[in-house]
C-alpha cells in the first residue's frame, strides 16, 4: 500500500490469511446443495436430500426460511414447482452473499479503505414475460435431471429461448449467460459419461440464471451522473469463446473537491472464437474511447456521465474527452488509499465478484510449487497469473521480477490472491512499467502488431464466408 508518510499504510496481508468466522459452514451448505444438483432434484438420492436440508438450515431465521423449507420438502416429494426452484436458487445466492460480505469486510480491514454507506436498492418487481418464463422452465428441467442426467435433447431447449431473447437489450444479459451455459453443457453431454463435473461453476451459472428470470432482477438503474476527472488504474480483460469484456478500474475525482471514489467502466462485445490475444482490442476499442486513454496513459474529463450505485459508469463517448497525462502508479500512490468503494448490489454479492484495486510495493517475489507469490509485510500473497490477459505485454515473467504492482485483490478456492494489472520493475537501473492494457488503443509492439494483423485476417475471412452464405 501507500507509505505511511504519504498518508497511507502497509496492507495487513496477514489478515487475508486468517480464518473468517462462519465461512467454512456457509461454504459447506452451498457445496452440499451443489452436489444435489449433480444427481438432480427429481431423483431420489441421499445426496439430494442432504443438500436440500443443509441449504434450508443455512437460511433458517431469515425471510427466505419458510419458502426454502417448502421448496426442499416439495423437491424431496418430486413435486417442486418452478417458483420453488427459484426459491432454492435465491437461498444459495443469499448464502454466498453472506460469504461475500464477510470477505469484503476482511479486505477493507486489511487495506484500510472505507465503503460507501448507502445501499443499492433492490430491483422493482415487474410482471414476468413469456421469455423469462421459458428460460425458467429450461433451467428447472436442468435442475430436475441434474448434471449427470443432461443430454443433447435437454440442453438444446435453451437455443430457441436465447434466439428470442438476444434482440431485446433488456434480456441480453440473461441471454448471454444462458447461451454460454448451454454451450458448456452441450460440450459435456451426455452427463452420465462425465468423469468430473465443474460442480460449483455450473451451480453458480444455474442459480445466477434462475434468479435473473425474476422480472427486474437484471435491471441496473442509474443513480446519478459523474462530472470530474477519471484516473485509470488498469484494465481487466475477461474472455469467453463467444464474447469478451474489458473492464477499466479507475479513481474518479468529482468536480468541486468531493472525496474520490472507485469506479468501473466496461465494454462487452460478441466475438468469433478465432479472434484472440491482441486482436480482441479491434472488437472493443470502437465502442469506448477510454481504452485509448488507458493505452496512452491519460486521464479523461467526464461531464454528466451516468453512473450506477455500484460505481459502474454507463459509458457514453459524447460525455468524455481525453485529459492530461495520468500515470496509473502515481494515481495508485496518491489517490487509491483515500478513494471510497461503492456498495454492492444484492445479486452481485458473490465472492467471485470481489475485485478490489490495491497498490503494492516493496514486496519480494518467489516461485514455488504453489505458483508465483508476493511477500507483503511478511505475509505470503498468491499471484493469480492465470488472469493475466494475452491481449497485452504483461506476462508472468515480468510480474516475477517486479517490485511495484497495481492489481485487483480477489478470492477464489478458499484463499485471497492478487491479479496484476500493471507492474514496475528495474531493468538496467531504470524503472520500466508494463501494463496489461497497454495495447488497448493500438500498439507499435511487434508481438501486438502481429496479433492484430492475424485478427484482421481472421475477421476478413469470416466476413467473406458470411457474405457467401447470405448470397446463397
Amino acid at each position: 500500500m501507500v507509505p505511511a508518510d504519504q498518508g497511507g499504510g502497509v496492507m495487513r496481508a496477514d489478515l487475508l490469511a486468517e480464518s473468517v468466522d462462519g465461512l467454512e459452514e456457509a461454504l459447506a451448505a452451498v457445496d452440499a446443495f451443489d452436489r444435489a444438483l449433480v444427481v438432480g432434484l427429481l431423483r431420489p438420492h441421499a445426496v439430494r436430500d442432504a443438500g436440500l436440508a443443509d441449504l434450508a438450515d443455512a437460511v433458517a431465521g431469515t425471510p427466505l426460511a419458510a419458502a426454502v423449507v417448502e421448496a426442499a420438502q416439495k423437491s424431496v416429494a418430486g413435486a417442486a414447482s418452478e417458483d420453488q426452484f427459484v426459491a432454492l436458487a435465491a437461498a444459495r445466492t443469499a448464502v454466498f452473499g453472506s460469504v461475500h460480505d464477510a470477505l469484503t469486510a476482511r479486505v477493507e480491514e486489511a487495506v484500510g479503505r472505507s465503503r460507501a454507506g448507502e445501499s443499492v436498492p433492490a430491483p422493482v418487481g415487474q410482471r414476468a414475460g413469456n421469455l423469462l418464463m421459458a428460460a425458467r422452465s429450461w433451467l428447472s428441467e436442468l435442475a430436475r435431471c441434474g448434471w449427470q442426467g443432461i443430454d443433447h435433447d435437454v440442453v438444446s431447449g435453451a437455443a430457441p429461448v436465447v434466439s428470442a431473447m438476444l434482440p431485446d437489450p433488456a434480456l441480453r444479459r440473461l441471454a448471454t449467460l444462458l447461451d454460454g451455459f448451454a454451450a458448456e453443457l452441450a460440450a459435456s453431454c451426455p452427463g452420465s459419461a462425465l468423469e468430473s463435473v465443474p460442480v460449483r461453476r455450473w451451480a453458480d451459472l444455474w442459480s445466477r440464471a434462475m434468479v435473473l428470470t425474476v422480472p427486474g432482477a437484471a435491471d441496473m438503474p442509474v443513480s446519478g451522473t459523474a462530472t470530474g476527472r477519471l484516473l485509470p488504474l488498469g484494465v481487466d480483460v475477461q474472455e469467453h469463446a463467444t464474447a469478451v469484456q474489458a473492464q477499466v478500474h479507475a479513481v474518479f475525482e468529482p468536480e468541486g473537491g468531493a472525496a474520490p471514489r472507485l469506479v468501473r467502466a466496461s465494454v462487452s462485445v460478441p466475438k468469433p472464437d478465432t479472434v484472440v490475444g491482441a486482436g480482441l482490442w479491434q472488437l472493443l476499442r470502437p465502442h469506448m474511447s477510454l481504452l485509448a486513454a488507458v493505452s496512452e496513459g491519460r486521464s479523461m474529463d467526464l461531464t454528466d456521465m451516468p453512473v450506477t450505485a455500484e460505481g459502474d459508469l454507463v459509458w457514453d463517448d459524447a460525455r468524455a474527452r481525453t485529459g492530461k497525462p495520468a500515470d496509473a502508479f502515481a494515481t495508485a500512490r496518491v489517490a487509491l488509499s483515500t478513494a471510497t468503494a461503492s456498495a454492492t448490489a444484492p445479486l452481485d454479492r458473490h465472492p467471485a465478484r470481489i475485485a478490489v484495486p490495491v497498490f503494492l510495493e516493496g514486496y519480494s517475489t518467489q516461485q514455488d510449487h504453489e505458483g508465483l507469490a508476493f511477500t507483503v509485510a511478511g505475509a505470503r500473497l498468491a499471484v493469480d497469473t492465470d488472469r493475466i490477459p494475452t491481449a497485452g505485454p504483461l506476462t508472468a515473467e515480468s510480474v516475477a521480477v517486479s517490485g511495484t504492482c497495481v492489481g485487483l485483490l480477489r478470492w477464489d478456492a478458499g484463499a485471497f490472491s492478487v491479479q496484476p494489472l500493471a507492474v514496475e520493475a528495474t531493468v538496467r537501473k531504470k524503472s520500466v512499467a508494463v501494463h496489461a492494457g497497454a495495447w488497448a488503443g493500438g500498439t507499435a509492439d511487434k508481438a501486438g502488431v502481429r496479433a492484430e494483423k492475424a485478427a484482421t485476417d481472421a475477421a476478413a475471412v469470416l466476413r467473406e464466408r458470411a457474405g457467401r452464405l447470405l448470397r446463397k
